[in-house]
């Protein structure tokens, strides 16, 4: 039981409500566990002849109807969900619908409108259906109750929520978000291929995609390529960011990692796959078990060093998340000295910025401008990147908080290698 894809879903509430939620009653037998019993409510079932489609629960693990459709080993939950559909290719559908609609207008001698085509059009696909081709797609879920995350082996959005409103439905309530960072994962990847150096423990590999950040904009695709070369880094200095990346993590995970925070081809080295092997033993149900909890263990440690990697986690409301600060001063009125360095009372100061607006204009001034001006001068730092980790904003605000920069001669025009100066 490898996870092949991630999508990674923070539950908002208390995470013991929420096992509280699901585990009264005791968990001596299986069978009388609450979500057990929950789950058994819409079992995955074979679409009917007239039924497009069907989704219900199945048990990850073993097959037959005494398979317990939760596995549970210790904080760490699984399940899974099944989708039968049947497929009727949309050509056979459409050569059949205008050739009934062929017929109707040689024999009747008239017109057929939307309505009727519409109309003909069901009453074929009603007719086909016994016939068509049946897919199956199964889809595993896997919940951390201690840290209060949901992980789900999908890389599309819609086949998540799939899963989850079905949880939800049968359980009552289940409130969870995509976890997100304080920082765009496009932002902290083009930095790490701008400065050839990624955050600790991760390791750039040899396939990524850049792209222009205006609307007719195009991509670049690089595989097997040295992400370090100078083809790649004067597409960063022209203003391209990275929206997709392979890295590695210490020596147990290679994965690819895009500007949404979908983890795409996660792979398990042999290291964690021996291990795995060994403690599972002879059967197969031990090797699946050993495998699934060797999995959450190691995704117990990676996500929150790939979330620390992206400037931290950024908290659901409700959960202590902090507000956030108010802006050191706003571009006319400058910055209290005296305040910001902690200078000894009766001695005042105020610095005011070259290139900043007057108050009949106020509108147009970012009111973290002062607050940018500052930390550039302070650190000496003109990047985008360091923006966004200093004011926790996103790259598109950071980016023209940095041309206002460059406008007010506070920073340099970029250079060839993608830096600026400090004026």
């Amino acid at each position: 039981m490898w996870f092949r894809n991630l999508l990674i879903y923070r539950i908002t509430q208390e995470i013991s409500a929420f096992v509280q939620g699901i585990k009264a009653g005791g968990d001596d037998e299986l069978a009388e566990h609450p979500l057990e019993v929950a789950l058994r409510s819409k079992p995955a079932r074979p679409c009917a002849s007239q039924e497009l489609s069907t989704y219900g629960f199945i048990a990850p693990f073993g097959k037959g109807e005494d398979a317990p459709l939760v596995q549970i080993s210790g904080d760490f939950l699984l399940i899974a969900t099944r989708k039968e559909e049947r497929i009727l290719p949309g050509s056979v559908v459409r050569e059949a619908v205008a050739e009934k609609v062929e017929q109707i207008e040689a024999d009747q001698g008239r017109k057929v409108y939307k309505k009727e085509r519409d109309q003909i059009k069901d009453e074929i696909i009603q007719a086909f259906l016994p016939r068509a081709f049946i897919r199956r797609k199964a889809t595993y879920a896997a919940i951390d109750t201690k840290s209060g995350l949901i992980y789900i082996d999908a890389f599309h959005p819609g086949r998540a929520e799939d899963l989850l409103s079905t949880l939800r439905e049968v359980i009552g309530s289940l409130p969870v978000r995509p976890i997100t960072t304080k920082l765009a994962p496009a932002s902290s990847m083009t930095d790490w291929l701008k400065t050839q150096k990624a955050a600790d423990k991760f390791f750039v590999l040899d396939e990524a995609k850049l792209s222009d950040t205006h609307e007719d904009g195009g991509t670049i695709a690089a595989r097997r390529q040295d992400l370090t070369s100078d083809e790649i880094q004067l597409c960063l200095s022209s203003g391209k960011v990275v929206t997709q990346l392979s890295m590695a993590w210490e020596d147990k995970l290679r994965f690819v990692l895009d500007d949404r925070m979908t983890i795409r081809r996660l792979a398990f080295e042999d290291l964690l796959r021996d291990q795995a092997e060994q403690d599972g033993g002879d059967d197969a149900l031990g090797q699946q078990v050993a495998s699934f909890v060797l999995m959450m263990l190691t995704f117990r440690e990676f996500v929150p060093a790939l979330l620390e990697a992206l400037g931290g986690e950024e908290i659901p409301q409700g959960l202590g998340e902090q507000q956030p600060r108010e802006p050191l001063a706003s571009a006319d009125e400058g910055i209290d000295v005296t305040k910001l360095l902690g200078m000894k009372d009766g001695l005042t100061a105020t610095l005011h910025f070259p290139g900043a607006k007057q108050k009949d204009s106020d509108d147009d001034v970012d009111p973290l401008y002062a607050g940018a001006v500052a930390f550039v001068r302070e650190s000496r730092r003109a990047s985008v990147s360091s923006l966004q980790r200093k004011l926790l904003i996103g790259y598109n605000r950071a980016a023209r908080l940095m041309e206002t920069l460059e406008a007010a001669r506070v920073v340099s025009p970029m250079h060839t290698d993608g830096s600026r100066e400090v004026l």
